[in-house]
């Protein structure tokens, strides 16, 4: 996956508005994966923001959705539950 010539995009995509990404509620953390589409993995890089939930888009105020792109790179959201340490 690293290899893909558009990972170093998505990566300073990734570095440029993580503080961003993560102070949005149910945000947990950002990394950097491939676009999965109706749970299928795709060959589009892609800035992955993990949630603890996904909310309807009518239930966020506007300051807290997340954008389907940034500066061009796919934004996939992808609901991973609550993690706990034990």
């Amino acid at each position: 996956m690293s290899s893909h010539p558009d990972m170093q995009r998505v990566s300073y995509v990734q570095a440029k508005y993580i503080d961003e990404l993560m102070a949005k509620p149910h945000v947990i953390g950002v990394g950097i994966g491939m676009k999965q589409t109706g749970g299928e993995i795709t060959d589009i890089p892609a800035l992955v923001v993990m949630v603890d939930e996904k909310i309807p888009l009518e239930d966020l105020d506007e300051e807290d959705i997340i954008p389907a792109e940034l500066e061009g790179v796919a934004v996939d959201v992808q609901a991973m539950g609550n993690f706990m340490a034990h």
